[in-house]
């Protein structure tokens, strides 16, 4: 099971099994302890580049096409064999700083890591 959360959100231990961050910044204001997270391949993050270039008014379906392309280099491509691999042991959550992970790159990783 692969869930997305905000990794802002308080962590809940039973429900999140592995707490990984898909995100290739550190989210602001929150200590590590706070976070809880377990994970951080920033592999598996879109690139800086990308990033702004969305965040600069770029379509959200070219984004993704963009980010499976990154998605797709040898480092990105071990790092999601390792989160299935740990998705196939039990619970995952994906965490990001996102308003809405259901609408960000994170929903894509998930995707992927789930098909």
């Amino acid at each position: 099971m692969i869930r997305l959360r905000r990794v802002y959100d308080p962590p809940e231990p039973e429900e999140d099994g592995v707490r990984v961050l898909v995100d290739r910044l550190w989210p602001r204001g929150l200590s590590k302890a706070a976070a809880g997270v377990d994970e951080w391949p920033r592999a598996v993050a879109p690139s800086s580049e990308l990033r702004k270039w969305f965040h600069g008014g770029g379509s959200a379906g070219e984004f993704r096409r963009r980010y499976e392309a990154e998605l797709a280099s040898a480092d990105a491509l071990a790092e999601l064999d390792r989160l299935r691999a740990l998705a196939a042991a039990g619970p995952v959550t994906l965490l990001t700083a996102v308003k809405d992970p259901e609408s960000s790159h994170a929903a894509v990783l998930a995707e992927l890591l789930r098909g």
